[in-house]
């Protein structure tokens, strides 16, 4: 079972097992376990479990991949069973991708805030069509971008997560350029940007292994992040880059903090720390 950090402390109650995509190149988290939705009665049973051991929790996250790739009208059942379960029921949050997000309609997304749905964990990975479809990821920035819009308009959150370094070298200019330019249509609540960390057994790493896909350096991962920050027009998005695969911690508010953000990242390439040939030191784990 995945969650994201921030759900550390939330109750998890697995809905699914797997990704109903799970042909993602750089994404190992599901590889060898088949898509399955779990039947109401063990979502039922879970649930009473999870009550009977934490009964005044506040908050809940539904996994696994893409929970938001449910019928809707399985969701607001699964939101009444944890609203009579918890009393002090405050959010319930699940990942969610953009094809999932097509498929909701503008009501179905109001119902589901109503009905104790928060926050959408979104994995946007880049603004660039083309980058995402060497990647495999299905669906198109559009997708995402509308239905970024569309939830928020809502009432819900959505956190976009987006990979430093998932275009390479070849494609790292068109990544940046055309990340911020969606994440500025979208006006997310919340943005994690992560560094792409190559994991063995997928398609990524063995492109890496024959030279077909050349990864950033450290220094240019840097480099990267702050073009990314600095294309950014955001009106009200906590920002964080406090992810063990980045090279600098990073945390702020935006607009407030940019300038702050900017400058620490220009003295992180000016101090001559950052390795130029490659790498540099990548996280044991994930």
């Amino acid at each position: 079972m995945f969650r994201p950090p921030a759900e550390a402390d939330s109750v998890l109650i697995r809905v699914a097992d797997g990704c109903p995509h799970n042909a993602c190149a750089f994404c190992a988290m599901y590889r060898r376990v088949p898509y399955r939705v779990h039947d109401p009665a063990a979502v039922e049973q879970s649930i009473k479990l999870a009550a009977a051991a934490r009964p005044d929790s506040r908050r809940v996250f539904l996994a696994d991949g893409d929970v938001l790739a449910l019928p809707a009208s399985s969701l607001e059942d699964i939101l009444t069973r944890l609203r009579q379960a918890f009393p002090l029921l405050a959010r319930v949050n699940c990942y969610a991708s953009g094809q999932a997000m097509a498929q909701k309609s503008d009501a179905q997304f109001r119902t589901l805030r109503r009905q104790g749905l928060h926050t959408l964990y979104l994995g946007l990975e880049s603004g660039s069509d083309e980058v995402l479809r060497r990647m495999g990821k299905s669906g198109t920035v559009r997708d995402m971008v509308d239905g970024c819009v569309r939830a928020q308009n809502a009432g819900l959150s959505v956190s976009v997560m987006v990979l430093v370094g998932i275009g390479g070298r070849e494609l790292s200019a068109t990544h940046a350029r055309q990340t911020a330019v969606a994440l500025n249509a979208m006006q997310p609540a919340l943005l994690s940007c992560l560094r792409l960390v190559p994991v063995p057994g997928t398609p990524l790493a063995r492109r890496i292994a024959d030279g077909s896909f050349i990864p950033l350096t450290q220094e240019q991962s840097v480099l990267e992040l702050r073009e990314i920050l600095a294309g950014l027009e955001l009106a009200r998005t906590v920002f964080r880059a406090d992810h063990s695969s980045n090279v600098l911690s990073l945390s702020g508010r935006l607009p407030r903090d940019a300038d702050r953000l900017l400058q620490e990242l220009g003295e992180l390439l000016q101090c001559g720390v950052l390795d130029k040939d490659g790498p540099g030191p990548m996280p044991a784990m994930l």
